[in-house]
């Protein structure tokens, strides 16, 4: 268990007090009033919220984690459902390696571990798709073990606090360090979710609320008039452009052809337009022979990595089509656009006009 100095525990009883009183709701949180009455955060959400919480904002994802633990509510129930399925229900939360992960590691936990998530940061790290900073984050949590939870907002708070300006990624050891030397034995869980709330909601990137802060008295960069322009990230690279065309085929009965993407790469595993690959210049490859027309708009997404524009081209799917393998004929009554992907919706939204 690690000692705090005199400094350190007042600043984490200061946010921690802070915390019983200006705690979020979530729905995957066990808030501080409950934890006191008795209640204990059930690790299967903590590890869901965690994963999908990755790169994603808390709105974007709770919608997305109350329909998972309806449709599974257990790590159980995960580990059995269907690949597609779950894949379906990720749609439009990008980053879909996550979404493949979280498949693997239910079922590790299924079959290895009888249903019981490992309780520490050692053993969580083992398990598929979960790295340093998702395994601390649990082993706190769900289990309050004394471990340095690091995420953005973290990072952001222990740089104003101790006016940090080395910029990031290559300061992030250094953040680490600060994070650790705040990390109270005692509910170390709620502390790692209070230093984040804090980060989320008053020590902002722009216009943090430093009036209303708990940490206003000891942040150094509040002192030094900095705290607006910290961290200092180290510029990016100027992402590339990449174009492709997306083939959209309706038949007159409302049948749709789709293509499930391989597992491995970009939106693995996921149904979507058959296309043409993603390059300075694709060339086309529609999925069969036909009076192919050009919609004139273009669909723009932003991946991690690069920037996408699509032509999107339509024709209708002949009857008595047969699919290849790796192709599906979705009826009308089973075709949801929103379980595509948001690039692939975004062709469907043109080829209807939305």
């Amino acid at each position: 268990m690690r000692d705090l100095n005199s400094h350190s525990a007042a600043m984490s009883g200061d946010l921690l007090a802070w915390y019983d009183v200006h705690a979020r709701a979530m729905p995957w949180r066990v808030g501080p009033a409950e934890r006191t009455a008795g209640a204990r955060p059930d690790p299967y959400k903590v590890w869901l919220s965690e994963v999908m919480l990755q790169q994603t904002t808390v709105a974007a994802v709770k919608e997305y984690f109350l329909r998972f633990t309806s449709r599974w509510p257990t790590v159980l129930d995960l580990a059995a459902a269907e690949d597609a399925d779950v894949m379906s229900e990720w749609a439009g939360l990008g980053y879909y390696a996550r979404a493949r992960n979280l498949l693997k590691c239910a079922r590790v936990v299924a079959e290895d571990f009888s249903g019981s998530f490992p309780g520490t940061y050692d053993g969580l790290l083992k398990l598929p798709g979960i790295g340093p900073y998702t395994a601390a984050a649990i082993s706190s949590i769900a289990f309050d073990r004394p471990e340095t939870v690091l995420d953005g907002n973290v990072e952001r708070v222990m740089a104003r606090i101790h006016d940090i300006h080395e910029p990031l990624p290559g300061v992030k050891p250094v953040l680490k360090e600060c994070a650790a030397e705040l990390t109270p034995a005692q509910r170390p869980g709620d502390y790692a979710q209070a230093v984040m709330d804090l980060g989320a909601t008053i020590c902002t990137p722009r216009n943090p609320a430093c009036g209303i802060c708990p940490w206003r008295d000891p942040c150094a960069a509040r002192v030094a008039g900095t705290a607006a322009e910290l961290p200092k990230k180290t510029p990016k690279k100027p992402k590339p452009t990449r174009h492709g065309i997306v083939y959209l085929a309706e038949s007159a009965e409302g049948t749709w052809l789709l293509e499930r993407r391989p597992d491995k790469g970009l939106l693995g595993g996921m149904l979507g337009w058959p296309g043409s690959e993603w390059n300075d210049n694709p060339v086309p490859n529609p999925p069969f022979e036909a009076d192919w027309q050009d919609l004139g708009g273009e669909v723009r997404h932003t991946f991690t990595h690069f920037h996408l524009i699509l032509q999107v081209r339509t024709a209708e799917l002949p009857a008595g089509f047969n699919p290849a393998e790796d192709q599906e004929l979705i009826p009308r009554h089973s075709f949801r656009p929103s379980s595509l992907p948001t690039v692939m919706r975004k062709a469907f939204d043109l080829c209807k006009g939305s």
